[in-house]
């Protein structure tokens, strides 16, 4: 871990290209008292803290964090435990889960293949959030969902509901209901007349 941290440390002085940063560029340089200071972002903080931060995401936050730069390619973990985790905690929170009959949890772009990716899609969307009582927002982790009361967002999660294998076999069971109603109702007859088919009703 320390060997971790101290090669995280010399990567941080060093710019994309490799070459060494300019000390006269830091915040702290006395050369930047009369110039505007540069307000301070998530890559300023010390490897330590973006190693907390990173042990508390869980598997969708830390694979995004992981795919911003190199650096934190190297630093954030996307193991097996933590794509674990992620499963039980959906099982647990009654979420849908991935439907393949195998998932592979060797690297992340297997593991995402699938229903993997519509799920975390989902869950980027706030499809998920509140999609029963006291769930709350998954996202912001607060009791109810800014982006679910508004109606675009409403209409653009009716828009992306996917049907699951289950939900086939309910709209084919519809199918003869249909007909049967389409048939009582006479319309049949109207629309085979139309069509010039002769068709006899007593």
């Amino acid at each position: 871990m320390a060997s971790l941290i101290r090669r995280l440390r010399l990567g941080s002085t060093k710019s994309d290209d490799g070459t060494a940063a300019d000390p006269a560029a830091s915040p702290s340089s006395p050369q930047d008292d009369h110039t505007t200071i540069r307000p301070l972002s998530l890559m300023d903080l010390p490897p330590e803290i973006h190693l907390l931060i990173s042990s508390q995401l869980i598997y969708p936050d830390a694979l995004s964090l992981r795919h911003v730069n190199r650096y934190f390619y190297y630093l954030v973990d996307t193991g097996v435990k933590l794509k674990i985790d992620w499963l039980v905690e959906r099982r647990r929170l009654h979420l849908e889960c991935p439907n393949n009959q195998r998932c592979d949890l060797g690297s992340d772009l297997r593991f995402c293949r699938g229903s993997v990716r519509l799920l975390m899609e989902r869950r980027r969307e706030h499809i998920e959030c509140e999609s029963r009582p006291g769930l709350g927002c998954l996202i912001y982790g607060t009791s109810t969902c800014p982006q679910r009361r508004k109606l675009g967002s409403r209409l653009k999660r009716w828009l992306h509901i996917r049907l699951t294998f289950e939900m086939w076999w309910v709209l084919l069971a519809f199918v003869p209901i249909v007909l049967c109603w389409v048939w009582r109702s006479g319309l049949l007859v109207t629309v085979c007349w139309w069509a010039s088919c002769p068709i006899h009703v007593e």
